[in-house]
């Protein structure tokens, strides 16, 4: 089973999968932000496509680990999204997922690469890729 992961943004909303076994994940693309039908739309066709039957949405906590209130728009957005779907969404604490996308980008790429994957989105795929492994790590591989 292959798990899908998010990192709902203002204008994107970053996507991970996750390979069958649930061990490894890599980002995928960035979908740009429209109407939350039409971007549940577009979440629900990849959860199709890619056979997932799990959907890990990144929750932003305060660094203290309190929720504030962009945690409480992800809450709202992942549980009308949990409506939409027909697989199990869960939330994830996604505290560092850009700083750790940040890094990587750095270590893997040019400064003209890195300016280019921060406004195409791609930063946004890897941190959403960052919270994925994140929760693949806690629970380990999925049975199949």
């Amino acid at each position: 089973m292959r798990i899908l992961g998010l990192d709902p943004g203002e204008r994107r909303v970053g996507i991970a999968v996750s390979d069958p076994t649930g061990t490894l994940a890599r980002p995928l693309r960035a979908l740009e932000r429209r109407s939350r039908e039409e971007d549940f739309d577009a979440i629900a066709d990849l959860v199709v496509e890619h056979d997932v039957g799990l959907v890990v949405v990144g929750r932003p906590l305060s660094l203290d680990g309190t929720e504030g209130p962009q945690a409480r728009r992800v809450a709202r957005y992942a549980e009308a999204l949990a409506a939409h779907l027909p697989v199990r969404v869960v939330s994830w604490d996604e505290r560092f997922s850009t700083v750790a996308a940040d890094e990587i980008l750095c270590r893997s790429r040019s400064k003209k690469e890195r300016r280019r994957a921060r406004t195409d989105g791609q930063v946004d795929a890897i941190a959403a890729a960052v919270i994925l492994q994140s929760y693949l790590d806690s629970v380990g591989p999925v049975e199949t």
